[in-house]
């Protein structure tokens, strides 16, 4: 049987919209959202919190979560990757004889995502594959409107197909950083970016929202509150 860490990762600082993570989005701090949905679906052993912030951990201690460790100050940095966020939390519990077989990704920047979402992509996983991300349908089709730079200075097709029409166009995917289940046998063999065995979980583009600058924060809270209304 499989047996999931969910890894909430929350750095204390944020550049885009300053203490984000705390920030109150429609009355509620915003890791808030991330941390009751995977309540909803997890035992409290089994979902890590890691931060670099005592006032993130005060904030979710004072849920009722506990959070299990500051994240060392070599992994709070601005370049510092999320490669070795991961590996650190595995690290973690497997001190503490406690051995996971694969990690769930949750951002507290995607808080519109919904429990489905989590149930759907946990079902598609298998210890086969090297990880199920959710993705969106991009609507900046590489084949018919993004372009490169070439040699002379001119641009021209990133992707090259002769496509009158953009529905032509075969369908494109980018990750909207909502959901990531990892197989750790993988991960502690190579970073995500060389994984190739990854299968998609499409979620829709008014669910993918991953807040990073003032626009976006907007733009959820406009989403949350026509939600309540309908």
């Amino acid at each position: 049987m499989n047996k999931t860490l969910v890894i909430i990762p929350a750095r204390g600082g944020s550049k885009g919209v300053p203490n984000k993570n705390i920030k109150l989005l429609m009355g509620k701090p915003l890791i808030n959202y991330t941390i009751e949905i995977a309540r909803s679906l997890f035992n409290d052993e089994d979902i890590c919190v890691s931060t670099d912030s005592n006032a993130i951990r005060d904030l979710v201690e004072g849920l009722g979560l506990k959070v299990p460790f500051i994240r060392p100050a070599q992994l709070a940095k601005d370049s510092s990757g999320s490669y070795e966020v991961f590996i650190h939390a595995i690290e973690y519990y497997e001190k503490l004889g406690r051995n996971y077989d694969s990690l769930l990704i949750l951002q507290p920047t995607s808080p519109l995502r919904i429990k489905e979402d989590i149930q759907e992509a946990m079902t598609l996983y298998s210890p086969e594959l090297e990880m199920v991300v959710s993705v969106k349908e991009t609507t900046a089709n590489p084949y018919y409107l993004l372009f490169e730079e070439n040699e002379n200075g001119f641009l021209e097709h990133c992707m090259k197909g002769n496509f009158i029409r953009r529905q032509d166009c075969p369908k494109v995917y980018e990750y909207n950083g909502a959901i990531y289940v990892i197989n750790i046998k993988a991960l502690l063999s190579k970073p995500i970016s060389q994984f190739s065995l990854v299968k998609k979980y499409v979620m829709p583009t008014g669910r993918s929202l991953d807040i990073d600058t003032p626009m976006d924060w907007l733009m959820t809270e406009t989403i949350i509150a026509n939600s309540k209304l309908s």
